[in-house]
């Protein structure tokens, strides 16, 4: 049986540095950090002080401020970037939609976390006030798959509809897992990424507690710096990123544009330790999606990487790159777009193989930002500082998770 091809058609995205796909790639491009100081919360009293936060977000853009109540906020930043994407793609919806092509039309949009800010503030209601404060709306309004049960109910779509949670690799699983649906036969287009928002106490208290977060409090946007020698761990950030993945000749049958093609997905599991990174695992998922995209390591040109600046991450996936690419390691651009995001854990794959699509479609990379002094464990290209136009044929896109779960994605021009 001739392999279905699956195609990007739509984007969308709520992030640290942007709210829109145009306002987001346009700060990415221009290495804009989006990281600062917390406003969300009174944080004085905490040891790490600064997130990269959504700022001027309206889910009522979206969706009336009523039923928006009854939600986690990583439930509207899921929907807003699912919409966007569904608008950018040009879909029907609703009552424009005829029967048989909503039953082929899936949604996938998961979490790491899930509604952790939500599920505090109930806690902190009910030893207050006891169990009658709490919301009938709490438990849907807080966990998962609400994301895709909501955007399918807006928009109208009945084929596959669940989440994914693979801590900071649900992302690009989703996205991943979408175009393999698609493959098999179960949909023909699916709505798929990620989204967070665990810029609260619990969230960040926990992460500073496991001393994964950098402590850079005087100086924010400058504390997220894949491969430098002075990288001190991670900055949490918040958001959604979401493609609808299509199969091409839907796609082209309808005159969808196309931002880049899936040709290939890879994932492994380290079975190494819960949170310390394994250089096998990383290795592994790329070869993996190299072998599923029938590329060559020399065809690759681009790596948009995990890269979270945390001390023994970022030095493993270095050392894992040059594993899966051998020598070709050398000649690869690859960069960190976490460096101004930060990183946004369950929504991260999302929002970067946005990013991917949108570097093989504009043929730039990005840069990775507050690279200063690099690291010489660190010894690859990372486009420090300064965007690079450059040609860019095959990309191939990282992120990995706590317990040892990784996701690669090969996308292609077209």
């Amino acid at each position: 049986m001739t392999r279905r091809r699956i195609v990007v058609t739509g984007l969308g995205l709520v992030t640290p540095v942007g709210n829109t796909v145009d306002e987001a790639w346009a700060n990415i491009v221009a290495g804009q950090s989006g990281i600062d100081h917390v406003t969300r919360f009174d944080a004085s009293n905490m040891s790490v002080r600064f997130a990269g936060e959504v700022k001027g977000f309206r889910i009522e853009d979206y969706i009336p401020a009523k039923e928006a109540r009854h939600m986690d906020t990583f439930i509207h930043y899921g929907i807003a970037a699912s919409l966007q994407a569904i608008q950018d793609s040009g879909l029907p919806t609703g009552e424009a939609l005829s029967e048989a092509l909503a039953e082929r039309i899936g949604v996938m949009v998961g979490s790491g976390i899930g509604g952790l800010p939500l599920i505090e503030a109930t806690s902190d209601d009910y030893r207050a006030r006891g169990p009658r404060r709490i919301s009938p709306f709490f438990v849907p309004a807080s966990i998962i798959n609400m994301i895709s049960g909501h955007v399918s109910i807006l928009s109208g779509f009945k084929g596959p509809n669940l989440a994914i949670v693979t801590a900071c690799t649900t992302g690009l699983h989703s996205i991943g897992m979408a175009a393999r649906m698609i493959e098999c036969g179960d949909a023909d287009v699916m709505v798929a990424g990620g989204a967070e928002a665990t810029v609260s106490p619990l969230g960040m208290g926990g992460f500073a507690s496991a001393k994964a977060l950098s402590t850079r409090n005087d100086d924010p946007k400058t504390a997220s710096r894949p491969w430098d020698k002075d990288r001190d761990g991670f900055v949490l950030g918040e958001g959604a990123g979401v493609m609808v993945v299509e199969e091409y000749e839907h796609a082209k049958q309808r005159g969808a544009k196309i931002y880049a093609e899936i040709s290939g997905f890879g994932m492994s599991g380290d079975a190494y330790h819960m949170t310390a990174p394994n250089v096998d695992g990383p290795r592994r998922s790329m070869q993996l999606a190299l072998r599923n995209a029938g590329v060559n390591p020399d065809e690759v040109q681009y790596v948009n990487a995990h890269g979270t600046s945390t001390p023994l991450g970022d030095a493993n996936e270095t050392n894992a790159i040059k594993l899966a690419f051998g020598d070709h390691a050398k000649t690869l651009v690859v960069n960190s777009t976490k460096s101004m995001t930060g990183h946004l854990l369950g929504g991260a794959g999302g929002i970067e193989s946005v990013f991917t699509a949108l570097a093989l479609h504009h043929q730039i990379s990005p840069p990775t930002i507050n690279l200063f002094n690099q690291d010489p464990a660190c010894d690859l290209d990372y486009c420090a500082n300064t965007a690079r136009e450059m040609q860019i044929d095959v990309a191939v896109k990282n992120n990995f998770g706590f317990g040892g779960t990784n996701g690669t994605l090969v996308l292609r021009r077209v």
